[in-house]
C-alpha cells in the first residue's frame, strides 16, 4: 500500500520547556480513514498543525507525497486540506465568494462547476448567496469543511469536524467522508465521538502526553485489546461461587443472583462452554444469559489511563 504521509521523529518543545510532542513516526496510506485519538492536551492539534505547516517542529521530518513539508512547502501544502478545530471564517463575505477565494489561494484556476459540486454535497448550494454571519454554527463548520476541499486536495485532514454540530448534520457529514474516501482522498481526523471512529477509521492512532502509544488496524486493536462477557442470571441466588469456579475473570454480584466471567479474546481461557458445564455439574441453574464485548471507548479510556503501556 502507497505511503502519501510519512511522518519521522517528530518532536515539538515550546519555549517554556513543554514538551508537546516526543519522537512521532507514523505512515499513512493512500485512500484510508485514520483516526487520532487523544485527551485534550495530548498533542492532537500540534501534530495536525506541524504536518500542514501552521507550526515549526523542534526536530523530526514531514514528507507529503516524497515532498518535504518545511523545504518544498508549496509542493506538499498543495496537497493537503485542513479543517481546523476553530471556526474561522470571513463573517462579511458569502459563502460561495469565500470557498472560490481560497481554491485561487493555491493557485488552482477557476472552476465553478467542482465548486458548485462542493457545495451541493455540503447541503450548502440553497446558502451559497448568503454572508457567513448568518449561518449557523452547524453551516459554518460546512462552510470551513467546503473551504479545505477547494483546491481538491489528496489529504483531507479533519480537527474535531463534528464538534458542536447536530446529530442529522453530523450523519451528512460522514457520508460525505466516505464520498471522499471512495475517490481516493486520504482522511485523518480527530475526533472526541468516539463511536464515529469506531464506524469510521480502518487504523487508529492513540496519542498520549504527546506520545503515540498504540497504531493499529482498528479490527485487530479490537481484537487484541476488547474484552468480552458473559453474564448468568441464576434462578436462585447462591452465597457464594463453588470451588470449581474460582477462576481468573469468574465474579459474583453482591445478591448472589449474576455470575460475570470477563476474558480476553486473545488470551487463553477455559471458555465459555467450560463455564456453562461446571454450572451444570453444581446443579446452578440460570434463567437468562448475554454476552458483550468492549467498545473501542472502553479500549480508549484504558489505554489513556493506564501509567504504562507495553505494546
Amino acid at each position: 500500500m502507497k505511503t502519501v504521509l510519512s511522518i519521522s521523529g517528530i518532536n515539538k518543545t515550546y519555549q517554556s520547556g513543554f514538551a508537546a510532542l516526543k519522537d512521532i513516526s507514523l505512515d499513512i496510506h493512500t485512500g484510508e480513514i485514520f483516526a487520532l485519538l487523544g485527551q485534550n492536551g495530548a498533542g492532537k492539534t500540534t501534530l495536525i498543525n506541524i504536518i500542514c505547516g501552521i507550526v515549526k517542529a523542534s526536530s523530526g521530518v514531514v514528507k507529503v507525497f516524497g515532498k518535504d513539508n518545511v523545504h518544498e512547502y508549496r509542493e506538499a501544502r498543495s496537497e493537503v486540506g485542513l479543517v481546523p478545530q476553530e471556526l474561522s471564517t470571513d463573517s462579511f463575505e458569502t459563502v460561495w465568494n469565500t470557498v472560490t477565494f481560497s481554491r485561487g489561494l493555491f493557485g488552482k484556476p477557476k472552476n465553478p462547476a467542482y465548486i458548485e459540486q462542493i457545495l451541493k454535497q455540503l447541503s450548502l448550494w440553497e446558502k451559497r448567496n448568503n454572508k457567513i454571519m448568518t449561518l449557523s454554527g452547524g453551516m459554518k463548520r460546512r462552510v470551513m469543511i467546503a473551504k479545505a476541499l477547494s483546491h481538491e486536495p489528496k489529504i483531507l485532514f479533519l480537527d474535531e469536524p463534528t464538534a458542536g454540530v447536530d446529530v442529522s448534520l453530523r450523519k451528512d457529514m460522514w457520508e460525505l467522508v466516505r464520498g471522499l474516501q471512495k475517490t481516493g482522498v486520504t482522511i485523518i481526523l480527530t475526533t472526541h465521538y468516539i463511536e464515529e471512529a469506531e464506524e469510521m477509521a480502518d487504523r487508529i492512532g492513540v496519542i498520549r502526553q504527546g506520545k503515540l502509544i498504540l497504531v493499529e488496524p482498528k479490527v485487530e486493536l479490537m481484537q487484541q485489546l476488547g474484552k468480552k462477557q458473559l453474564t448468568l442470571q441464576l434462578h436462585q441466588p447462591i452465597s457464594q461461587l463453588p470451588q470449581s469456579l474460582l477462576l481468573d475473570g469468574v465474579s459474583l454480584s453482591g445478591d448472589g443472583l449474576l455470575i460475570t466471567y470477563t476474558y480476553d479474546s486473545q488470551s487463553k481461557n477455559i471458555g465459555i462452554a467450560k463455564i456453562l458445564e461446571i454450572l451444570a455439574s453444581e446443579n446452578i441453574t440460570f434463567k437468562d444469559l448475554h454476552t458483550s464485548q468492549s467498545s473501542l471507548e472502553d479500549i480508549f479510556v484504558s489505554l489513556v489511563n493506564e501509567k504504562e503501556l507495553t505494546v
